[in-house]
C-alpha cells in the first residue's frame, strides 16, 4: 500500500542511513502543541553561546524530540552540532547525538506540513518492518534520537514553502 500524498511527492525517498555520533549543544524546553513554536525562540541563544566561545557550528540546527505526548507536553531540544565536544553553561547543555541506523527523509515545504510528513514516515517504516529506538514512559513516548534538521537559513530564504527539513529517527540496532 502506498501513502504517496501531495506532500510526499515533494520530498526525497525514505532511506535507512548510518549516522556517526555527533557532539552538539542545545537548550531543552517543555512545550505543548500550542506553544511549540517557542522552541525556535531558543535557537538564537544556542548560536550566541557558540559565537561567544568562537565555536563554529558543524551543521544545520535541529530540534531533538526527547519525549512526545501530543495531548499534554513535549520535551524538545533546540540544538546545533559542533565538531568537537563543548562544555555547556546555564541553559545550554552539551550532548551527543547517538550513532546508529536512522530512517531519514527530506521535506521541502512549509514547516506546518511536518506533522503529515512525520505520520507518513512512521507508516512507511512500519510497512518495512523497522523498529524505532523509543519506549513508552509515564511522560509520553521517549525517543533516543528523533530529529528535525533545519537545512534552510530563514535569513537567506524567507519563503517558508521552500524550506528544506530533514527528518532523522533512530532505529533499534
Amino acid at each position: 500500500m502506498s501513502y504517496l500524498t501531495p506532500i510526499m511527492a515533494r520530498m526525497s525517498i525514505h532511506e535507512v542511513t548510518q549516522r556517526t555520533a555527533q557532539p552538539y549543544v542545545g537548550i531543552t524546553v517543555k512545550v505543548t502543541m500550542s506553544t511549540i513554536v517557542s522552541v525556535a525562540d531558543r535557537q538564537p541563544e544556542v548560536f550566541a553561546f557558540l559565537a561567544a566561545r568562537g565555536v563554529e557550528p558543524a551543521g544545520a540546527p535541529f530540534w531533538r524530540y526527547h519525549v512526545i505526548d501530543m495531548e499534554r507536553e513535549l520535551e524538545i531540544e533546540a540544538g546545533v552540532p559542533v565538531a568537537a565536544p563543548v562544555e555547556g553553561e546555564g541553559d545550554v547543555r552539551a550532548g551527543v547525538l547517538p550513532a546508529g541506523r536512522y530512517v531519514t527523509v527530506t521535506h521541502v515545504g512549509h514547516p506546518d506540513e511536518l506533522i503529515d510528513v512525520t505520520r507518513d514516515l512512521l507508516r512507511w517504516a512500519d510497512e518495512q518492518g523497522l523498529t524505532f529506538d523509543h519506549a513508552d514512559s509515564p511522560r509520553g513516548d521517549a525517543w533516543v534520537s528523533r530529529l528535525e534538521i533545519y537545512k534552510t537559513d530563514p535569513a537567506e530564504e524567507p519563503d517558508m514553502s521552500k524550506w528544506e527539513t530533514e527528518l532523522a529517527f533512530k532505529l533499534t540496532d
